[in-house]
């Protein structure tokens, strides 16, 4: 057999081994994005008046890599407690405007990364997800 036949062959057996070798680069390189529910869920009252209203949300944080989220799980108690503090300084009249929930995830997350970046100098978290909100007025 001809060297250049043999080299030729060689070559394009490697060639299908390359690309699967990219492929798990390509698995291993992919962020891995994880769901931190805090359990139990935040139940507290809200407002004020003679009539106590009370809230229960149950909320997920999304965060990118275990480094993240073993940092996020460690820093959990501050962040329930920012939480806390938040969902009971809402008002009822806030609280019945169309978009009203909405506003206050996105205020929840604000709260929640700044928390984060005081205490690891980044946010950490990407996302702030209400999986339930219940508000009894």
């Amino acid at each position: 057999m001809p060297v250049n036949v043999l080299i030729a062959l060689l070559l394009a057996l490697s060639l299908p081994l390359q690309a699967f070798a990219e492929e798990d680069e390509e698995k291993v390189a992919a962020p891995q994005v994880a769901y931190l529910n805090l359990v139990p869920a935040l139940v507290g009252n809200f407002g004020s008046g003679p009539k106590l209203k009370f809230y229960k949300a149950d909320v997920s944080l999304r965060v990118t890599g275990p480094e993240a989220e073993a940092k996020v799980a460690h820093h959990e108690p501050l962040i329930r407690n920012q939480l806390v503090m938040l969902f009971s300084q809402q008002t009822e009249e806030g609280l019945s405007a169309p978009d009203a929930k909405e506003q206050l995830r996105q205020e929840a997350l604000k709260q929640v990364q700044q928390v984060l970046t005081e205490e690891e100098g980044q946010p950490l978290v990407e996302d702030l997800l209400f999986n339930n909100l219940i508000l009894q007025r």
